[in-house]
């Protein structure tokens, strides 16, 4: 963000002047979403709702005797949907036949992982098919899994080569991180691995996320490594700054901070509360970055940032996703007083520091409520599909 300010980045320039119109978009939007302005951090497990379909009702009402594989259930739905969850492109749909609804992009994907895990195409045990097991992960044809998420030749979905592959590594993975997933490794163990690492039933949601990315870092494809691991989500620019191993490295982990903040909640109603959310970042997803470019906060410098396609790990891309999380804090700084000082007496209590306004709506939340419909709403202002601004060469596990 300060190289931008100060006029150094090869792609983008930063118009912090832009910024009082985003915030009246996403100001305008999480009010109408949710009026109550009680709102959550994001959760993969929401877009089950779609159409206002209770979708995991029937594990809910299953398992209601159960609730420590409810939880295991929910982790595995959640992490399963994320990993597949990556942008599909704009030709592939998924069509839910039981409703008839058919999405595209981010909403599809939601439907089709978890319609393909209800399936049991990732348990070994068809006496359970509600699971996901190193053993079924080893023997999954990519076939199978193309079918389940309806791919065809006349419905193509962007990097389905990406996700084949990263599931293949989930059941690898799991078996080298037994401490994890245990001796027969499951999916569902992490919840497990979770709640006996919780002090007081209490665990800092920093520690849920090193706990992902211990778990699935041998999983992402190998771009960069440091001291031996594999880094995944984390990207060379020469803008970075740092010092040390880590100096020209920029961090985003979206699909394992996305996975923590989905997981949150099932911990909670599991009994382990998750504290300091506010310590996470904000995810680098398309919408978000798409919404600073659509609304003008960052301004191209040339015309092949919109023109061309990129690579993910291009720096073009790093500058981008990079630039809209610096933004992410500030545009929650102009959210937070908007949206509560203006609510009710009484309701919200007064917030003097940073870190309560933190507590209140953390950055996730203020993606949540509305930088994800904004960056929808503004695309579909400027472009008929309402596809992105920028376009990637989208491999599966990034976007």
């Amino acid at each position: 963000m300060r190289a931008g300010q100060a006029g150094r980045l090869e792609h983008f320039e930063v118009n912090l002047d832009a910024m009082d119109n985003v915030v009246a978009r996403v100001v305008r939007i999480t009010k109408r979403r949710y009026p109550d302005l009680h709102v959550p951090w994001p959760s993969r497990l929401d877009r089950l709702r779609l159409g206002g379909h209770n979708r995991l009702g029937p594990m809910r009402e299953k398992l209601a005797d159960d609730p420590d594989e409810l939880a295991r259930v929910l982790f595995e739905v959640a992490i399963i949907s994320i990993l597949l969850g990556a942008g599909a492109g704009k030709s592939w749909r998924f069509l839910e036949k039981s409703t008839g609804i058919s999405l595209g992009r981010t909403e599809g994907l939601a439907l089709a992982s978890f319609h393909a895990y209800a399936s049991g195409i990732f348990s070994s045990r068809p006496d359970q098919p509600w699971r996901i097991d190193a053993d079924a992960l080893d023997a999954l044809e990519p076939a199978v899994l193309a079918r389940a998420l309806d791919v065809r030749l006349d419905n193509p979905m962007q990097g389905i080569e990406g996700r084949t592959e990263l599931i293949a590594q989930v059941g690898s993975s799991m078996r080298a991180t037994a401490h994890l997933f245990g001796d027969a490794p499951r999916l569902g163990n992490l919840f497990d691995a979770m709640r006996n690492r919780a002090t007081q039933k209490t665990l800092p949601a920093r520690r849920v996320l090193s706990i992902l990315l211990e778990a699935f870092a041998p999983v992402w494809p190998s771009r960069h490594t440091l001291m031996g691991v594999n880094l995944g989500d984390v990207w060379p620019h020469p803008e970075a700054g740092g010092t040390g191993p880590s100096a020209g490295l920029v961090p985003f982990h979206t699909f394992s901070q996305w996975m923590t903040y989905s997981v949150i909640r099932v911990l909670k109603d599991a009994g382990v509360h998750v504290d300091a959310i506010h310590e996470l970042t904000g995810l680098s997803e398309y919408r978000t970055c798409g919404l600073f470019l659509d609304d003008g906060v960052l301004i191209p410098k040339h015309e092949g940032v919109t023109r061309d396609v990129h690579d993910v790990g291009a720096p073009v891309i790093v500058e981008w996703r990079a630039l809209s999380l610096a933004l992410l804090d500030e545009l929650a700084v102009g959210v937070r007083p908007l949206l509560f000082t203006a609510a009710r007496e009484g309701e919200f209590p007064a917030r003097e520091t940073s870190e309560q306004w933190n507590e209140l709506l953390p950055v996730a939340a203020v993606i949540e409520g509305g930088t994800w419909a904004a960056g929808r709403e503004a695309a579909k202002e400027r472009r008929a599909d309402g596809s992105p601004p920028i376009v990637t060469r989208s491999e599966g596990t990034v976007f």
